[in-house]
């Protein structure tokens, strides 16, 4: 998952080697390398229980690791407690003081450090978080969002290494989610730290992170920018679990250097080669609905390489900017395409036969001995 060099004082990021956390027989987190770049905006993106929260906590201090080291900007904090940490957590309740004013809660740790000029840095945290006005109020006068952006001015404030931040937006509406998640990726960019989000929402990590690390039984799945994991999933759950995916049996009949050649029930499709993660004989080829253009029958797609007729529509959905449809294939798979409502092309009707294509660059290829529905249940 990361560059084999051992931990040390050369990197300056965080650095995690081959930790281990075990509850009783439960094992959280297996023998997890991993590389956090100083400066970054880092995702762990996972369902509940596949060991994300275990692992932000045991580089918080919350939690001891069973076994493996951690390392930030160069310093070994594997057995350090949580204080002497140079590490900030910012949690889903936000923990603010009930009895002290905006101000005062971001001054806090400064106070109790005994801290000269909090006067001019909290003034300067609050004008980064855009509540100046709200200085003054207790935080029961704030909305979600507000009461946010004071948990983060309070941890920022104290110049950590790396800012935790654990499932931070889970408590706020959906319209106001995305506002935020906006928000803190214009507060990290401005102040320039190494934030980690832990988090299950896809969208939360593709919006937010610069690279994203999906975790799954307590291991890396797969970890790159957003869109190469989307684009070029790795593994079955990292198709599923980020976006949909149709996902089609197939058999390969040769492997070159650029290209894959499989048959998909009849039907010879083609795949670039580093799009290929499979070594077997046979495998599942992926392809996003959205990448599926769905034509009448004997129709010109524009898709030259993949074109599959005998589909007949058995399910149509409207959603004002896109319809989704399912078309049966003559194999007797559904498979799911959302078209654009361009204004174009007619929205076909439940019975009608359609033909469907795809560009051979936009397909994929996974190994046929995962679970075909890996990650599809945790996503929804």
């Amino acid at each position: 998952m990361s560059s084999p060099a051992e931990a040390g004082s050369s990197y300056d990021g965080l650095r995690i080697r081959a930790l281990n956390k075990s509850f009783a027989s439960f094992h959280a987190v297996k023998e997890l390398d991993l590389d956090v770049p100083r400066g970054s905006f880092f995702a762990l993106l996972g369902p509940s229980g596949c060991g994300k929260t275990t692992t932000l906590r045991m580089v918080a201090g919350l939690e001891a690791p069973t076994s493996g080291t951690i390392t930030l900007a160069g310093q070994d904090i594997t057995d350090k407690k949580p204080y002497q940490r140079p590490v900030n957590t910012v949690f889903q309740n936000y923990a603010l003081f009930p009895h002290l004013d905006i101000f005062e809660n971001v001054a806090f740790g400064l106070r109790r450090r005994k801290v000269s000029g909090v006067e001019a840095k909290v003034k300067d945290m609050l004008e980064l978080v855009e509540l100046e006005a709200q200085a003054r109020k207790k935080p029961a006068q704030l909305s979600g969002g507000q009461q946010q952006r004071v948990a983060l001015a309070r941890a920022l404030i104290n110049e950590p290494e790396v800012l935790l931040l654990d499932e931070p937006l889970g408590a706020l509406d959906l319209k106001l989610r995305r506002a935020m998640q906006i928000e803190i990726k214009r507060i990290q960019t401005e102040v320039g730290l190494t934030f980690i989000h832990v988090t299950h929402d896809q969208e939360e990590a593709m919006t937010m992170a610069d690279t994203v690390a999906v975790m799954n039984a307590g291991v890396i799945e797969q970890m790159g920018t957003p869109s190469e994991l989307y684009e070029n999933p790795a593994s079955t759950f990292v198709a599923n679990f980020l976006g949909q995916s149709n996902l089609i049996e197939g058999t390969v009949q040769s492997s070159g250097s650029d290209v894959v050649t499989v048959d998909m029930h009849g039907i010879g499709v083609t795949i670039p080669a580093h799009r290929a993660h499979t070594d077997g004989g046979k495998g599942w080829i992926g392809i996003r609905p959205e990448k599926v253009l769905i034509g009448a029958a004997g129709a010109e797609l524009d898709a030259p390489g993949n074109t599959i007729p005998g589909g007949v529509v058995s399910d149509v959905s409207f959603f004002g900017v896109s319809t989704q449809y399912l078309v049966k294939m003559p194999w007797g798979q559904e498979l799911m395409v959302f078209a654009q409502n361009t204004g174009r092309d007619p929205i076909f009707r439940t019975g009608e036969s359609v033909e469907l294509s795809w560009r051979p660059e936009y397909a994929f290829l996974l190994d046929h001995a995962q679970d075909v529905k890996a990650g599809a249940e945790e996503a929804s």
